[in-house]
């Protein structure tokens, strides 16, 4: 769910006109005079959109550009300046991670032209552009901010759904990072590998910000708001890549071996892979959460009818992403017991009654147990659950009377409370406040009628 944000428009439609002052004839300086003055007065109201704030330093150029006689140089600086505006405050905000990106690559991904992006080079570094290639800059830019902000802001319905951008495979980064760990956990004196493996983890870290701002332009985003699910969202593709074939659990069955008496990965799995996910989760601490997420949501999964018979269940695969979902828990910060507890709350909701054959029920039960042994509550809680599962009745116990027995003789000794405290109230006041007051629990004898009838349903 997205949070709220404030708009400099009262509605909808006060941005529909400004956006007809621009665009419906663009030989109307008067028109465009009117955009100005209202996209100038919101600005002194509240910080603008960073569309709308380019719009407004490249409308301006173009009035100024339109009047006779303006001064040659100073248009260009002008029009230089607004473009390398609306460019920088694009890609910034988009800039994310530890390893900074090119600002080609991340235009590409928000689909601005590549030449604006060489245009704002050269006004920045290099000499400055001319006169007509920057009006063409200028008229191209207001073009996009037409179909990539005005458009769809005006109108989401009628905005074409955005397509998610391509990113380049994560396999092979991840395949690179697990041969070279190998060597390193064969021979640590193998110093060039060390370094190539600083260098592979550079790459993923660079992959999870592309991910991000693909994410950015999937959501229908391009750097206008913040939105909180955009690292989630480059999360949940590495972690879809870590369960992958050849991932997290090895893919020979014969070094899925497991310690006999901790619930942990294999060894083997554990000194591969504990570096990179200690790296990501040091600058993304949500890895943790995600990640535990896909394995539950894995384990919890329930087989089709239809493929119960077809399909051999490789039971070392879903006990192997248990524990490595119990590692995760005790090992990537931030490790607490309401992370565990966050776990359990997922496999009880994912496993549900058990009604129906599900292929990684042992596995979810296994990590279920490992995260309940030695927590009182979380140990009660798994039992209550245990016994509503696979068609179990959950029954009353004399223990349970007597937590009731003790709440109902708190509610009756709070009760007796006078709420005739004005003198001044009358007496029929009194007495209708006196009838509202609710009465409390009561228990009931063997003499009443009472029966027991699902939440809502009144039984006669």
């Amino acid at each position: 769910m997205r949070l709220p944000r404030r708009v400099p428009w009262a509605s909808i439609a006060e941005l529909d006109q400004v956006c007809a002052w621009i665009y419906t004839d663009e030989t109307d300086i008067d028109a465009k005079n009117r955009a100005i003055n209202r996209l100038s007065a919101w600005k002194s109201i509240t910080a603008l959109p960073h569309a709308l704030d380019a719009t407004l330093a490249l409308l301006s150029v173009l009035v100024q550009d339109s009047q006779p006689l303006p001064s040659y140089l100073s248009l260009r600086h002008s029009y230089a300046a607004a473009l390398i505006r609306l460019v920088n405050g694009l890609v910034d905000p988009l800039q994310r991670g530890l390893y900074a990106r090119s600002i080609a690559s991340i235009a590409t991904q928000l689909g601005l032209p590549a030449w604006l992006v060489e245009l704002r080079h050269a006004a920045t570094h290099e000499d400055l552009p001319s006169l007509e290639l920057l009006r063409q800059a200028a008229r191209e830019s207001m073009v996009w901010l037409l179909h990539n902000y005005f458009l769809p802001t005006i109108n989401p319905s009628a905005a074409p759904a955005p397509k998610t951008p391509e990113l380049r495979p994560l396999a092979p980064l991840l395949k690179e990072y697990k041969s070279l760990s190998k060597l390193v956990s064969r021979d640590a004196t193998l110093k060039t590998q060390q370094q190539q493996i600083k260098t592979v983890l550079r790459d993923v870290e660079r992959w999870i910000a592309e991910a991000t701002v693909a994410a950015n332009v999937a959501g229908g985003n391009l750097g206008w708001s913040d939105d909180t699910f955009k690292e989630h969202w480059a999360l949940d593709r590495l972690s879809e890549a870590l369960l992958d074939k050849s991932g997290l659990v090895p893919l020979s069955k014969k070094k899925r071996t497991f310690p006999k008496d901790e619930f942990k990965p294999p060894p083997y799995a554990v000194t591969v892979w504990s570096g990179l996910l200690r790296e990501v989760a040091a600058t993304h601490p949500d890895l943790q959460f995600r990640l535990t997420n896909r394995i539950i949501t894995h384990l919890t999964c329930p087989l089709p009818e239809e493929d119960i018979v077809a399909i051999a269940v490789d039971t070392t695969y879903d006990e192997c992403l248990a524990r490595w979902a119990f590692w995760i828990l005790e090992n990537l910060p931030p490790p607490s017991r309401d992370a565990k507890k966050d776990a359990l709350v997922a496999l009880i909701t994912g496993l549900g009654p058990a009604t129906g054959f599900n292929q990684n029920a042992t596995a979810a039960r296994s990590l279920m147990n490992a995260l309940c042994a030695g927590d009182v509550e979380l140990e009660h809680t798994q039992a209550l659950f245990m016994q509503l599962s696979i068609g179990g009745k959950a029954e009353w116990s004399p223990d349970d009377i007597v937590v009731m027995q003790d709440r109902l003789e708190a509610i009756l000794g709070t009760s007796d409370v006078d709420i005739s405290t004005d003198t001044t109230q009358s007496t029929e006041s009194n007495a209708f406040l006196t009838v509202q007051t609710a009465p409390g629990w009561q228990l009931l004898g063997t003499d009443s009628n009472w029966k027991p009838c699902p939440i809502g349903v009144y039984a006669r």
